[in-house]
């Protein structure tokens, strides 16, 4: 993807270049923290429900994400990441958003400076090393993005149908995208000497900078308190498209790779010619089928296929939620 340019329409999707999984990771986190008590976070027997539910689910997401691994579509499948942030998280499940945020920070401010010494382990360039990379989701890597789920669980536990929380999470969203993309900015070109340091600072996508951590998490936090308050208004009606996509985000993300690997098949004979895929026209029908597919299910079923499979086995394993389990709905977004 080009770098954005705002007189090149050809360059504007770099806006979502790395953001948008990054949106996704901390849009994980806050739904946690509402499957766990939102504001009042589970104890005892129902934590520990809840605690083997989430390990569940991160199974089967690691097992779904294997297999669109195996259709050999070139895009990094961010679902074996989310499994092994899902484990990561359990530990966490019982803290309030201000600790959840402090965790968080630590994280976001240590791991850029310990990922690039990680990513240049052999192990990654070794025997075995892409599967390896794809079966814990490297891509997404795991010891810095856990600052993502984190700072999403500390969200999901504050009250987000306020609209004083919701103008706060925009405003400190774009405090940190300012800041995170700002640093970058101004001392990218001092540090560009050194190439560890240069790594640190980046704020390029899929870096894993502290550029990138820092101000694409602001990003995230801007764009989920926009969101809020847009659905507080009449507008909501206007983006329920949107929002049918927003509501099966599994049956999405899985539907669009595995209806790339059939054409890609089928047309091409490569799952793996994404020039051949791009030049074919795919993405845009592809991409307006996805919207009107999920509003019409959405409006006439409700719950996504995938996400209501995917409950319907935690269920039958785990059990149903016990009452203290039970959440207030989330707001709209």
């Amino acid at each position: 993807i080009d770098p954005f340019s705002a007189d090149d329409p050809a360059t504007w999707t770099d806006v979502v270049n790395g953001r948008s999984s990054i949106l996704f990771a901390t849009l994980a986190g806050v739904s946690i923290a509402l499957v766990t008590g939102a504001t009042r976070p589970l104890t005892g027997s129902a934590r520990t429900r809840a605690s083997g539910r989430i390990a569940l689910r991160g199974a089967l997401l690691w097992a779904i994400g294997i297999l669109l691994v195996m259709t050999g579509v070139p895009v990094y499948v961010i679902l074996p990441a989310y499994a092994v942030l899902f484990a990561l998280s359990i530990p966490f499940l019982g803290l309030r958003a201000r600790w959840l945020f402090l965790a968080a920070g630590l994280v976001a401010v240590v791991m850029p400076w310990v990922y690039p010494v990680l990513d240049a382990a052999p192990i990654w360039s070794g025997l075995g090393g892409d599967e390896l990379a794809a079966f814990v989701g490297w891509a997404y890597p795991f010891p810095v993005w856990i600052a993502f789920l984190l700072a999403g669980m500390g969200l999901g536990r504050l009250d987000l149908r306020r609209v004083a929380v919701q103008v706060r999470v925009t405003a400190i969203g774009a405090a940190l995208a300012a800041i995170g993309y700002g640093g970058a900015a101004t001392f990218g070109s001092a540090l560009a000497d050194d190439p560890y340091l240069a790594a640190v600072g980046s704020a390029e996508a899929h870096s894993s900078g502290l550029g990138e951590v820092v101000g694409s998490g602001g990003f995230a936090f801007a764009v989920i308190g926009v969101c809020l308050l847009v659905c507080g208004t009449p507008l909501r009606w206007l983006a329920i498209p949107l929002r049918a996509v927003g509501s099966m985000p599994l049956t999405a993300y899985v539907l669009q790779i595995v209806v790339w690997a059939v054409f890609a098949a089928a047309v091409l004979g490569d799952t793996s010619d994404l020039v051949g895929v791009r030049d074919a026209g795919l993405f845009l029908p592809l991409t307006l089928g996805l919207v009107v597919g999920c509003t019409v299910w959405a409006l006439l079923v409700g719950r996504g296929p995938l996400e209501a499979l995917i409950d319907g086995i935690v269920r039958r394993v785990t059990g149903p939620p016990a009452a203290r389990d039970a959440v207030p709905s989330p707001p709209a977004s």
